[in-house]
């Protein structure tokens, strides 16, 4: 063998060594990617964007409720990432307190103060109005609906059926689109979906009859409003609040 085959061959040699020698690089991770650990059953994990009002409603509880159960003293204030509890807490069994004998009272006295109650519950704290103008196209009850749709032209104005304070505006909720909430007093809430655009911002007072979207077709399959009022979290028709139409 030649004196410069030799040289190619042990060169060769010498190069497969180094490279045999030369560490794998480990793989690049990136560790400001984490994810979040999996939300126990019964629990909600705050999304961005998120209020107390708007996990209330998409989970048909009273936003008063869910802030008991988390012990939230100011239903306004929650924090993005924390767990919430959406499922009543178990209740503590307690002793039964000592019989006493109840103090006799009228039958009519006990039904004039259930009337009583009931009327300071359903009775609302100002007037409503319709939202918008238009055809009613769906009814409370009528499939699946939890309120009731009103058809009209993209970019119809939107008004607030009554005064109240606006506790969420965003998009998210499924099925909703473009989504207005507003607290009108301890136990009712109005919501109005579908809209194009929005004409206010969370924490905003607002009187009934004003302006708060134009309608349109957000998550819908035509432009049109749909409208709900909840009660203490559940959802009621809308028509027995509503002034008659002519």
């Amino acid at each position: 063998m030649s004196r410069f085959a030799l040289g190619l061959v042990l060169l060769s040699l010498f190069w497969l060594a180094g490279c045999a020698n030369t560490p794998e690089s480990a793989p690049v991770r990136d560790a400001s990617i984490s994810r979040a650990p999996p939300t126990p059953p019964g629990q909600y994990r705050i999304q961005r964007g998120d209020t107390l009002y708007k996990i209330a409603f998409e989970h048909g509880l009273d936003y008063r409720a869910l802030a008991n159960w988390n012990k939230l003293s100011n239903p306004d204030y929650i924090r993005h990432g924390d767990l919430l509890r959406v499922t009543p807490p178990r209740p503590v069994v307690v002793a039964a307190p000592v019989a006493r004998k109840p103090v006799a009272q009228s039958s009519s006295l006990k039904s004039a103060s259930v009337a009583t109650d009931i009327q300071s519950i359903a009775a609302p704290t100002s007037p409503w109005i319709w939202p918008s103008r238009g055809d009613l196209l769906t009814r409370f009850g009528v499939g699946l609906s939890k309120g009731i749709d009103i058809g009209g032209e993209r970019g119809s104005l939107i008004v607030a059926a009554a005064a109240g304070k606006v506790v969420y505006v965003g998009s998210g909720l499924r099925g909703y689109g473009r989504l207005i909430i507003i607290r009108h007093d301890e136990a009712l809430l109005s919501a109005y979906a579908h809209n194009d655009s929005i004409l206010v911002s969370e924490g905003l007072n607002v009187m009934g009859g004003q302006a708060i979207a134009k309608m349109g077709d957000s998550d819908a399959d035509r432009v049109k409003l749909h409208f709900e009022i909840r009660e203490y979290g559940k959802p009621v028709d809308p028509l027995n609040y509503l002034p008659k139409q002519s």
